[in-house]
């Protein structure tokens, strides 16, 4: 069976609403697993500027849509424009997928949370984790981490207002430190696990990183970049010369897709696929 999309006078929509999306590697993950699958259905970038979100998200609820992503800028400002929310969107406080439903409601769930503990689910992890920046993406891997079991996690942020406002967004029974970036160095010695959730590092501006120094981090600590553009990351490669474990984001972005193509379609997809599309996509870059 091919895995190229074909489009009929039936065929139905999926989508990543977001601010840009050029840069996605869903739609060619989505589209493959839905043609390897034989399901009557198409994923498409949806670029929507913040401005246009509530009008962007009445249209998609009439236009005969199954259902969509949300990414940045967009996980938080669009939770008050759905009729529903699942426990683990409501635990975030941000939502990355949505599904309409028969009735045109809207229901947003994270699944952001099960693809960031995919990859690291078994490692055996020794003291803090300290999670860099305080947006949509850090309210999902905070919730991860304590269902990972640590028991000590720092959101670290360089403005208060924003940490303020993370604080607020995250779920009252999570057990999370928010501290300014100038504290950062004073954590590193007892953290087991470092994620970067700030595009720090991202295309274009990839000779970036949110930290430069490594040395304070332990020997057995770990190095988590949301970012998987590019591969590795200049925080990865410092952590690489440190000899640490490191993970990028693809096993995420995999495992997040996995969970929402699930969510839309009641459908287990090939993730071996969806791992290799996203490779090939990225070994043009």
């Amino acid at each position: 069976m091919s895995d190229s999309p074909a489009i009929r006078g039936t065929t139905r929509l999926l989508g990543l609403l977001g601010y840009p999306v050029g840069h996605s590697l869903s739609p060619v993950m989505h589209n493959a697993a839905l043609a390897r699958l034989g399901l009557d259905l198409v994923y498409v970038p949806l670029p929507v500027a913040p401005a246009d979100l509530p009008q962007a998200v009445a249209g998609l609820r009439r236009a005969g849509f199954v259902g969509f992503n949300v990414t940045i800028p967009h996980k938080q400002a669009i939770v008050p424009l759905l009729d529903t929310l699942t426990p683990e969107a409501k635990g975030a406080g941000a939502v990355n997928t949505v599904r309409v439903e028969t009735d045109g409601s809207l229901t947003g769930t994270n699944t952001d949370i099960e693809g960031f503990m995919g990859p690291i689910e078994t490692v055996p992890f020794q003291g803090a984790a300290t999670i860099l920046g305080c947006g949509g993406s850090a309210l999902a891997v905070a919730l991860g981490c304590a269902q990972l079991g640590f028991t000590r996690i720092h959101v670290v942020g360089r403005d208060p207002a924003k940490l303020a406002a993370f604080k607020s967004h995250l779920h009252p029974a999570a057990t999370v430190e928010i501290d300014l970036w100038e504290q950062l160095e004073s954590l590193l010695p007892g953290t087991g696990l470092l994620i970067n959730t700030t595009p720090v590092g991202m295309i274009p501006a990839t000779e970036a990183s949110p930290l430069e120094d490594l040395g304070a981090l332990p020997l057995k600590a770990c190095v988590y970049d949301l970012i998987y553009r590019p591969r590795p990351t200049r925080l990865l490669q410092l952590a690489v010369a440190r000899s640490l474990q490191t993970f990028d984001g693809l096993g995420m972005l995999v495992g997040q897709a996995e969970a929402a193509f699930y969510f839309w379609t009641g459908c287990k997809p090939p993730t071996q696929l969806m791992l290799q599309t996203a490779c090939k996509a990225l070994a043009h870059d």
